[in-house]
């Protein structure tokens, strides 16, 4: 997803998921 790879460190802290870091 581009969300994921674009905003990584910003989504990884919010989902706290890691699936984006």
């Amino acid at each position: 997803m581009k969300i994921a790879i674009i905003g990584a460190g910003y989504v990884g802290l919010v989902t706290g998921t890691g699936f984006a870091d």
